[in-house]
């Protein structure tokens, strides 16, 4: 890998770990739901002028049919994907009202692992590589949430309930994208997510413009810079690259959330969750391995 990629994918999972601390914040001047859909609106924001400077370039060649199937599929795209980016971001940002920054980005990044599993439910083969790592990330799971008793805490659930819609959503993206332009599909996975929040926040919560106000910083962080930048890194990192060597690399942002909460917010884990931590880790490194090739002879 160039180390110009590399150094672009590195600081996407600088910005996605350290995001884990502005959302942490977040919670407290505003409710979860609302927090979600204001950082919904700032993402498709700056998004917005890639969108415009990149519409000619998409379009340049295409037919009149082209152009509209791919407007179809970029709305039906956007849809399901923020469908799912918004389930999953409310239940993770809900979550971190009761748990550390640290297990939180851990738990989270079970989704590296669920990704391929679930692919092996749609018909995909799967080696006993995947297999293991899944082993090896439910000892992680059950050593960090798991203490005392067999059951899981409501905050643990629905951190592993936000990995698995986070796997769905990164399962749709693979497959919306082959027909529609990466950053216009990110664009509107961000505003359908903002509008369905925004329904939500306005049902449950009651969004009031001081906490909004109050939480501006922690807003700015995870929307501009976790939800738009991060993203264009991703998208510009990964260009040309090998998609497992990249996702390996953009899986530190659960190592990053355990060290900004150390650093910023002084959470400590204990020996026990730092142990999980590591089989979670090792789980998510072994996942992204490429697989050997047999040369023939």
């Amino acid at each position: 890998m160039a180390p110009k990629n590399a150094v672009m994918l590195f600081v996407c999972a600088l910005i996605w770990g350290t995001a884990f601390v502005a959302q942490s914040l977040g919670n407290g001047f505003m409710g979860p739901i609302t927090f979600q859909a204001i950082r919904s609106v700032l993402g498709s924001l700056t998004l917005a002028p890639f969108v415009i400077a990149r519409r000619d370039k998409v379009r340049e060649g295409e037919s009149g049919k082209v152009r509209a199937d791919r407007r179809k599929a970029t709305i039906a795209g956007g849809a399901v994907t923020g469908f799912f980016l918004c389930s999953a971001s409310i239940l993770q940002q809900t979550a971190m009202i009761s748990t550390d920054v640290g297990k939180c980005g851990f738990i989270t990044a079970l989704y590296i692992v669920l990704v391929p599993v679930l692919a092996c439910a749609l018909g995909r083969k799967s080696g006993i590589k995947l297999w293991i790592s899944v082993a090896i990330a439910a000892v992680g799971l059950y050593l960090l949430c798991v203490s005392g008793t067999m059951a899981f805490g409501a905050s643990d659930l629905m951190l592993v309930g936000c990995a698995f819609l986070f796997a769905c959503q990164i399962l749709s993206i693979d497959h919306f994208v082959r027909f529609a332009d990466g950053i216009e599909l990110s664009f509107a996975e961000f505003l359908f997510s903002a509008v369905f929040s925004f329904v939500l926040a306005f049902l449950l919560e009651k969004p009031a413009e001081a906490d909004i106000a109050g939480g501006l910083l922690p807003l700015i962080y995870a929307g501009v810079f976790s939800s738009g930048i991060a993203y264009t890194l991703q998208i510009l990192g990964q260009r040309g690259q090998d998609p497992a060597v990249s996702s390996l690399i953009m899986s530190l942002e659960s190592v990053i959330s355990v060290i900004a909460g150390w650093l910023l917010l002084g959470q400590r884990l204990s020996l026990r969750e730092l142990l999980g931590c590591a089989f979670m880790f090792t789980a998510v490194v072994l996942a992204q391995l490429p697989e050997k090739t047999r040369v023939q002879t």
